[in-house]
This record gives structure tokens, C-alpha cells and sequence, in this order.
């Protein structure tokens, strides 16, 4: 007895293999080009070049946390403490400045508070095996309660000249932030594209089971993951911290989680883990900033600019399906 012949796939027209490799590759820069278009055709004010750089300024700091959540989504995770952890940095960052005085004590303070929140979810997730949806809602709850009872429930606040120059301050004409924002893309998109780690945490996102067969250090991966996404959580504290020389308890970083999971989606990296870019994750932040902004200058209320989001959201994790 023979086995029966496979049946040879229909052919596909080369024209529909190259419309779907350039909407694959670049759907975000398209949907880019189209928020850019409706927001300048709605509002005169839009196209001025102060308010193009105020926008890339205001979306910095979540940009940096978007940065981070990119790689624990490509990891096959998710970090839902990103916007406590960043509220509980910038106060040890402004607690510290006020007992010592000294910036950089108070930069060092800062960043290693979230490097130390960003390991213990790593360790939640590999060594304890918690799902990541529970292990970092679980330092979601703890940070926001450490910040809470560092504040007595209201601010920590510093008006120390050298640490306020950090974000308020410009080169080249653009803000600081804005170079941080820029910069960190670059390191992260070259370290994703061109490293060995990259290539790990694309196999491990991929393919975990796969990937531990293959000898592959996947427990390190993911911590060192999970610990970078805080250490960018604490960066973005030290410049909002620094700009507003301030941090609130109950509101700093507040639903910045959904924001920075919200532009990796846009930005084309999958939930499902294995795919995604940083450039995908900057490109997802301008498009959040833009109908933001556009969204003010046609006077909607801020109340329903969540209710934007969440179908941008539902709308890209549907494009994702068809592909």
C-alpha cells in the first residue's frame, strides 16, 4: 500500500505575498502616516513644529517603560507593575535627595529601587514559576503600598536645583528626555537585533520548551528581562520625578501599564510572544502621543480618551489574528 500523494498548495499570486510581507513589516508605519494625516487635517495647531516636539517630550517617559514591556512581551510575559514600580523609584529617588542633597545619590537610589523590583518579579517568574500576570500584580500592590506609607499617602517632593536640571533641561534644542527616549531605543533595538541575549529572548518567546531542550538559558533570560523592564521603569521616574520635582503617591505612574502595553501592541509585537521590534514600540508610542494630543486640540473629554485606547488596542490585537 502506498501513502497518498500531498496534494500540492495552491499558488499564490506574487502580488498578494508581497502586499502581505509589506503589511506584516510595516502595518504600524502605515497606521502612523494615517493618525499624523487625520490629526492635521482636524487641527490647524497640530502640524506647528513646537507642538510636534511637545508631543515626542510628553510621551518620553512612558516610552521608556514601553521600551521595557516590549522585551517582556516578546519573552512571552507581561508587567503590569511598571506604573507602581516607576512611582515607588522616584520617591526613594526624591526621599534619598533629601536626606543626602547629592542628584546622583538620589539617581542611584532611584534606578537601583527598580532594578531591585524588576529582579524579584524575575525571580517570581522563573525560580517560583508564578504565572507573570500574578507575580507582578502582586509588586503592582506592593509597590504602590510602600509609596503610599513612604508619602503618608501624600507626595514626596524636592526642589533641589541639580536634580530638577536632569529633565528640565535641553541640548540641541531638544529636551532631555527626549534623548533618553531616543537613545535607550537605539541600545535596545541594536542589543535585540544584533546580540546573542536578542536572539535568546526571541527563542524563549518563541519556543520556551524548545528553547530549554536547546540548552538555552532560559530561567537567565527572563529574569534579566524582567529586571531590565524595572531598571527602565526607575529611568523614567528619575525624569518625571526630576521635571516635576515631585512625586505623588496615590497618581504617579497610574495606569501607565496600559499605556506602554498599549503602544507595544500597536507597534505589530505579538501577546502570544516571539515577534515584535523596538522601532515597532516607538513607532506604537508617537501614534499614542499624536491622537492624544489631537484628541485635546478638537476639545474631547479627557474621559473618553481611555475608551480610545482600549479599541486601538482590541482593533491592533485583531489585525495581529488575520495575519
Amino acid at each position: 500500500m502506498t501513502a497518498p500523494a500531498t496534494l500540492p498548495r495552491p499558488a499564490t499570486a506574487p502580488w498578494r505575498d508581497f502586499g502581505a510581507r509589506l503589511w506584516t513589516d510595516y502595518s504600524a508605519v502605515f497606521a502612523l502616516v494615517a493618525v499624523v494625516v487625520f490629526a492635521a487635517v482636524m487641527s490647524p495647531q497640530f502640524a506647528t513644529p513646537q507642538n510636534l516636539l511637545n508631543i515626542v517630550r510628553q510621551v518620553s517617559v512612558v516610552g521608556i517603560v514601553a521600551l521595557g514591556m516590549t522585551l517582556v512581551i516578546i519573552v512571552g510575559g507581561i508587567d503590569l507593575s511598571v506604573g507602581a514600580v516607576l512611582a515607588l523609584s522616584g520617591g526613594a529617588a526624591l526621599w534619598t535627595l533629601g536626606l543626602t542633597d547629592q542628584p546622583w545619590l538620589g539617581v542611584a537610589a532611584g534606578l537601583a529601587t527598580g532594578l531591585l523590583a524588576g529582579a524579584v518579579n524575575g525571580l517570581l517568574v522563573t525560580w517560583g514559576r508564578l504565572p507573570s500576570f500574578i507575580a507582578t500584580l502582586g509588586m503592582l500592590a506592593a509597590a504602590r503600598s510602600l509609596i503610599l506609607y513612604i508619602a503618608d499617602g501624600g507626595s514626596v517632593s524636592n526642589d533641589n536645583a541639580g536634580y530638577g536640571d536632569i529633565a528640565n533641561s535641553q541640548w540641541l534644542g531638544l529636551a532631555t528626555p527626549i534623548w533618553f527616549f531616543g537613545l535607550t531605543a537605539l541600545v535596545l533595538h541594536a542589543v535585540m537585533k544584533h546580540s546573542v541575549f536578542g536572539r535568546y529572548v526571541y527563542a524563549v518567546g518563541s519556543n520556551e520548551r524548545a528553547s530549554r531542550l536547546s540548552a538555552l538559558p532560559v530561567a537567565g533570560v527572563k529574569f534579566a528581562v524582567y529586571t531590565l523592564c524595572g531598571g527602565l521603569a526607575a529611568l523614567g521616574a528619575v525624569l518625571e520625578s526630576s521635571r516635576l520635582n515631585s512625586v505623588s503617591s496615590a497618581n504617579s505612574g497610574l495606569a501607565y501599564e496600559l499605556d506602554a502595553i498599549a503602544a507595544v501592541i500597536i507597534g505589530g509585537t505579538r501577546m502570544s510572544g516571539g515577534r515584535g521590534k523596538i522601532l515597532g514600540t516607538v513607532i506604537g508610542v508617537l501614534i499614542l502621543g499624536i491622537l492624544n494630543n489631537a484628541l485635546n486640540l478638537m476639545n474631547v473629554s479627557p474621559y473618553l480618551q481611555g475608551m480610545v485606547k482600549g479599541l486601538i488596542i482590541v482593533l491592533a490585537v485583531l489585525v495581529q489574528k488575520k495575519d
